[in-house]
């Protein structure tokens, strides 16, 4: 006889965003020129940043570089398959890649709430501290913080496993999403879900809303002071804390929608998860880009440098 907990489901169906052939095939053209757009934009900002010495030097461009290589990979875990489905009837996973995709989502979503949280904090020591800017954000306590953002996101990441492989599935095996996530996985256990999904939201949910509190709070603070104390270079500053805000609201608001209710599910709920996986990542380089003057200052370096070289191989 078999264990009481033996899983007996080793593969999941993916019902993606639709059943419709015609309707797949015009998603898969429009979230392929997403994903070119995701790899493209946050590819040109790592190598922007790695390729030019005084935004590499910045505190705040070190930290967008990251999030920029976080989104490129973000993408990555899903798209690709997502993409395969639309064009095959049969949207298969197997139970060792639905546990990787999970691994790999949470790793790369904790660790990005983690990044911006630590790039509020940069910026509010730069408008509210900023003669002191230079020696308290130097290059060790960016690295460390960086270093700890990445290492919350794998702890996190290896307790939302932990919470799924424990659990027995013996069917049903479809998932009403595009991807494996947790609030969709649990619910097909052939068990009492009710502790694990008390744990999700404790997890994933609590995490969600924390962050999104404290950089909530922490731009208030910089507002406040934008308004109270300086006058010069006000506009400027306005302009960034706008795009970090921006960034923060495309992301917490459908993790805070999805993680933070348990027992239940709507069908929204892959709205929600396109907007954190696929579009996101896709506004995130054109927020940070077509606001920001040094980066496009930067690229515009960048393209004379490599229309240089160009010419000097011709030649």
């Amino acid at each position: 006889m078999k264990k009481e907990n033996d899983s007996k489901v080793t593969e999941f169906v993916l019902l993606g965003l639709s059943s419709s052939l015609e309707l797949q095939l015009f998603l898969f053209l429009i979230f392929l020129l997403f994903y070119m757009a995701i790899v493209l934009g946050n590819l040109l900002i790592v190598v922007t940043v790695r390729a030019d010495t005084h935004l590499l030097q910045s505190p705040m461009y070190y930290f967008l570089g990251h999030l920029s290589f976080i989104d490129l990979c973000l993408s990555c875990v899903t798209v690709p398959k997502m993409l395969g489905d639309f064009l095959q009837e049969d949207k298969i996973i197997s139970f060792s890649r639905c546990l990787a995709q999970i691994c790999f989502l949470h790793f790369l979503g904790a660790s990005e709430m983690f990044l911006l949280t630590a790039m509020a904090y940069d910026r509010y020591v730069a408008i509210c501290n900023p003669l002191q800017y230079l020696t308290v954000m130097n290059r060790q306590l960016c690295f460390q913080m960086v270093f700890a953002c990445w290492c919350g996101g794998f702890v996190h990441s290896i307790t939302q496993v932990t919470l799924v492989i424990q659990l027995p599935f013996c069917g049903p095996n479809k998932l009403d999403n595009f991807y494996c996530d947790v609030p969709q996985v649990i619910k097909l256990a052939c068990t009492d879900t009710y502790v694990v999904e008390v744990l999700m939201v404790s997890n994933s949910g609590l995490l969600s809303l924390v962050c999104f509190l404290v950089l909530l709070f922490s731009y208030a603070v910089i507002l406040v002071t934008l308004r109270t104390r300086f006058r010069q270079g006000q506009n400027r500053a306005l302009s960034t804390c706008a795009s970090h805000l921006t960034v923060v609201s495309l992301i917490f608001v459908p993790c805070v929608f999805i993680y933070l209710r348990p027992f239940c599910s709507f069908s929204v709920d892959k709205v929600f998860s396109v907007f954190y996986t696929v579009i996101t990542p896709m506004l995130n380089p054109l927020i940070y880009t077509l606001r920001n003057t040094d980066m496009k200052t930067a690229m515009k370096k960048l393209r004379k440098k490599h229309v240089t070289a160009c010419c000097h191989v011709q030649e």
